[in-house]
């Protein structure tokens, strides 16, 4: 089959799905025709079958920089639970206290691996002594440290069976939320696993979820901006922003500053500061300066970080620093991330899609040094890239489609460790309570101290 072919009939699939109504669905619950007929069609257009790559981001970065000295690092700080994506409302993880990871505590197959299709899992979530994660047919899992499990919920009816289920969740208070890709929101109680309410939003989820003051906060696939009710999750306010024609299937960046504003970047480029309490709208501007980057690219960008005044994320195959107060570029690099920039002291810390581990100057975007994390691999190990990555006690542990742990000292930069994990690793790893959390695309879960 032809480039050109596979490009068309891409785009033609993307067409499709985009069309798919989620705007006029009756018996939604009861299994209709017409809702049968859709769920159809959007479980063929999930089938490996049916997905061409129509872009292919260009490496543009490809060297290794010699530390010129040692960066100073903050001191660990002590991580006692994760209940949100990206640990809290900044995505700031910065330095964690990490014991080690010698021991493996933990080694636990938990649900199902269903369909055999690239996925884009969400991270486990960590509160009182218990680990939330789950599994590609929609079901949340409530385990201990020792593997056990203590409840666990699919809400989905056997219309829905077929299709891949991406959930995204976050923990507030004494409920666990969850949002997919489908287009359910819904509320489970933390400690008995009983399902509180369940909201259909008509169209699927494009961002993790926060929730801030009440309110629960998400991103679309049509690039609407929502708040919602954490009691019924009934819309409270809803920005309607440029939608793109392309679907993505990636998500979104999304971030609350210390003053409660909210930090949004659509599949358009389009970064927006937007007030909590009622959707008006601060500053909008457009990040990248253009949707595409190179012909042959979408959008596609990494979570937001913010750190004191100012907001850092990649997209497309350059990094930013924007002042969120005032929506003023501070700089642009021309090196990409493809997981959470992780920012300690001066530094930023990131990994390009090709395994080069690169430290930033945070106040310039000026390269201070960078290292090929897949150098010591094999030719056929090489064929890979970096799915997410943390820092831990002066270290990053960055984890790979492949299924492997590479370890770097983030003060020089230099390679220490590489380990088999043995699955493939689609989502970032996490640290708390001094351990280290991985959790495979088959819903194998590792603890390591």
């Amino acid at each position: 089959m032809s480039n050109l072919f596979k490009t068309f009939s891409t785009v033609i699939i993307f067409i499709l799905m985009s069309s798919c109504s989620f705007d006029k669905i009756s018996g939604f619950w009861s299994g209709s025709e017409d809702e049968k007929r859709r769920l159809e069609k959007i479980e063929n257009l999930l089938s490996n079958d049916n997905i061409y790559k129509i872009f292919s981001s260009k490496i543009i970065f490809a060297d290794e920089i010699q530390s010129p000295y040692p960066i100073k690092l903050t001191t660990p700080v002590i991580n006692d639970s994760w209940t949100m994506p990206n640990l809290n409302y900044q995505n700031f993880t910065g330095n964690l206290d990490l014991s080690g990871f010698q021991s493996n505590f933990l080694k636990k197959k938990i649900g199902k691996n269903k369909f055999d299709i690239s996925k884009n899992s969400s991270a486990p979530l960590i509160k009182n002594n218990s680990i939330f994660l789950s599994d590609d047919v929609g079901t949340v899992f409530n385990i201990s440290f020792n593997g056990k499990i203590n409840w666990k919920k699919n809400i989905y009816k056997k219309i829905y069976k077929k299709i891949y289920k991406n959930l995204t969740f976050t923990v507030y208070k004494d409920n666990i939320y969850v949002a997919d890709n489908i287009g359910f929101l819904y509320s489970i109680d933390l400690n008995t696993g009983e399902l509180n309410w369940v909201k259909n939003l008509l169209v699927p989820i494009n961002s993790h979820l926060k929730i801030y003051e009440d309110k629960i906060f998400l991103i679309n696939q049509e690039n609407r901006v929502l708040a919602l009710n954490i009691e019924d999750g009934n819309k409270i306010w809803d920005l309607r922003t440029v939608t793109s024609f392309i679907k993505l299937q990636h998500y979104l960046g999304m971030a609350i500053t210390k003053e409660g504003d909210l930090i949004a970047l659509t599949s358009t480029g389009d970064l927006y500061k937007i007030k909590t309490k009622n959707g008006s709208v601060y500053w909008t501007l457009n990040a990248t300066g253009s949707l595409f980057k190179h012909d042959t690219d979408f959008f596609k960008a990494s979570e937001l970080t913010i750190n004191e005044n100012n907001l850092f994320f990649s997209a497309s195959a350059s990094t930013f620093s924007y002042n969120i107060k005032t929506g003023y570029l501070n700089w642009k690099q021309d090196v990409a991330s493809v997981g959470t920039p992780i920012v300690v002291g001066d530094n930023i810390f990131i990994f390009t899609n090709n395994g080069y581990f690169v430290n930033l100057e945070k106040n310039t975007g000026k390269i201070v040094w960078s290292t090929n994390a897949f150098k010591n691999l094999s030719k056929k190990k090489k064929e890979t890239f970096i799915t997410g990555f943390i820092m831990g006690s002066g270290k990053v542990y960055a984890v790979t489609l492949n299924g492997f742990l590479i370890v770097c000292s983030a003060t020089t930069g230099e390679l220490e460790e590489y380990v088999k994990i043995g699955d493939s690793i689609t989502s970032s790893p996490i640290i708390s309570e001094k351990s280290l959390f991985i959790l495979t695309e088959n819903s194998k879960i590792y603890g390591f101290n």
